[in-house]
């Protein structure tokens, strides 16, 4: 046998692993599916997390200064309702120290609906905003029913696509979860075989002075990099809120293997209708018990007792901390006898006395639009929302760059050579023969 000719061209190096073209073609195609939803659903996240501080900005009139004195109370809203507005029933009001009272009313219902008494039904689209100390209408808003303002409409996009509900909401939820394949898949991707400074140059830096191409390979790569952290944390607590098998597994793990209590609708005894106090009085109560034992809370969300339904409760939430809500307390009333109903999902829980796992549960939000750090949390998670917006652009432009380019046809001066080639892979085969 006659050994190897020295200038016989080397072999190929052997293609990628099975994982490896798996991932890849994992990546490219959930990435095609997935674009426009994640595309959406990041856009309309990146502006959701500044609702409160650009409405506070377009409405300055809705800021108020903090007065070491005690905040309007149930009573006194109902007493404004019913003198100013007297079709209308307040319906539920919230609150964070700096703002005013937003205070939402529903349309008196006389007629009987469905064999049941009038009343209670939320309706007519007014919000008053008032101020906390004096009880001053600031300002009022009228919607019809059916319209939506900006901030309502961009979390109707993030949380159904402006879909019907029960088609867009599954579509987001595992929108989501590919999303967060995505993401595992681009890191194993971008994950360099060989350290080197080639390779770390390319990994971490974006050469701005490149072709178009390259620029957007690296916006793609660089910028999904930095951003990966931020974007699970932000995807993986947005399934919670969709995902009911998640949500329970992500709670079993958590805890060690406990069972996430359901929430249970509380109800009030009906049989105790007008026996013991009026709606209003039993609100005022209700209310002045739970700010005793919070005084210093800087924020608060209550419904008013719905006086059509027997058994609807009084709710009232307090919040220590503006503009975060995980160390929030929530109360449930009867509202005939004002009677404590206790709840048994996590988010009755006091933080303090929670254990990780419910401590975790009660984070959730707050990790998803990065409060849990307070501004500087917000704004990180409004550069990696917006940098998650971007992948599916940037990465669609390289899959089209790729796949659509145009063959350069070979120079003049490239077809000898080429001629050549050709002549010399002709030959080879006899050239075994002979051997």
């Amino acid at each position: 046998m006659v050994p190897a000719n020295k200038n016989t061209p080397a072999k190929k190096k052997s293609k990628d692993s099975l994982f490896t073209r798996i991932n890849k073609w994992l990546h490219l195609w959930l990435g095609l599916v997935s674009g426009i939803i994640v595309l959406i659903v990041c856009l309309t996240g990146c502006i959701w997390v500044f609702n409160d501080e650009i409405e506070g900005l377009l409405e300055p009139e809705t800021k108020v200064e903090r007065q070491d004195k005690p905040v309007i109370t149930p009573a006194q809203l109902s007493a404004l309702v019913a003198r100013d507005y007297p079709d209308k029933l307040p319906a539920y009001a919230s609150y964070q120290q700096g703002r005013t009272v937003n205070l939402n009313l529903r349309d008196k219902v006389e007629k009987k609906e469905k064999g049941e008494r009038g009343g209670g039904r939320r309706g007519g689209g007014v919000t008053l905003k008032i101020n906390p100390y004096t009880g001053e209408v600031i300002s009022k808003e009228v919607r019809k029913k059916g319209e939506t303002d900006f901030f309502r409409f961009i979390l109707n996009g993030h949380r159904f696509l402006w879909m019907p509900y029960e088609i867009g909401r599954p579509i987001v939820n595992y929108g989501t979860m590919v999303f967060v394949v995505l993401l595992i898949t681009g890191l194993i991707w971008w994950y360099p075989k060989k350290w080197s400074k080639s390779t770390r140059d390319k990994s971490f830096k974006i050469k701005w002075g490149a072709s178009f191409k390259r620029v957007n390979l690296d916006l793609h790569n660089v910028l999904g990099f930095y951003s990966l952290l931020f974007l699970l944390a932000i995807a993986l607590t947005g399934m919670v809120y969709g995902i009911k098998w998640y949500s329970e597994g992500l709670y079993w793990v958590t805890s060690g293997g406990e069972k996430l209590a359901e929430f249970k609708r509380m109800e009030s005894d009906s049989l105790q209708l007008n026996k013991h106090y009026t709606p209003e009085v039993a609100m005022d109560l209700a209310w002045n018990k739970v700010i005793a034992q919070h005084p210093k809370s800087q924020g608060f969300y209550y419904n008013f007792p719905d006086t059509s339904k027997a058994k609807a409760t009084i709710g009232i939430t307090v919040y220590p901390t503006a503009g975060q809500f995980y160390n929030s307390k929530g109360y449930t009333f009867d509202q005939h006898t004002l009677a404590e109903l206790k709840r048994a999902d996590a988010y009755a829980v006091d933080y303090a006395d929670a254990s990780a796992a419910v401590k975790l549960r009660k984070m959730n939000y707050d990790i998803h639009v990065g409060s849990i750090l307070g501004f500087p949390g917000k704004v990180l998670a409004f550069l990696a929302s917006l940098i998650g917006a971007s992948l599916p652009i940037t990465g669609f432009l390289i899959w089209y760059g790729r796949k659509f380019k145009k063959k350069k046809k070979p120079s003049g001066q490239d077809k000898p050579l080429q001629k050549a080639v050709k002549k010399q892979e002709a030959v080879k085969p006899e050239l075994a023969e002979s051997l």
